[in-house]
């Protein structure tokens, strides 16, 4: 009896939000783009290698930590 009642409780709701007219007309405001067919983009990176051994480059690749030091037994 319980599943019944439930069965009939959810397809009350089901309809009664199906039932629902909220439509309203939307009005869309149109936007005209043109295509560019032609585009040049000159974009030159520069990768740059430091040879000096303050460069903070060379300085994070050669961190160490408390723990890689030997320790006695």
């Amino acid at each position: 009896m319980k599943t019944i009642l439930t069965l009939i409780f959810v397809l009350f709701i089901g309809v009664a939000a199906q039932a629902q007219n909220n439509t309203q007309e939307v009005k869309v405001d149109t936007i005209e783009k043109t295509i560019v067919t032609e585009t040049t983009v000159k974009t030159t990176e520069v990768a740059r290698l430091y040879k000096r051994t303050n460069s903070t480059v060379k300085k994070a690749l050669k961190f160490t930590t408390k723990r890689n030091k030997a320790k006695l037994a």
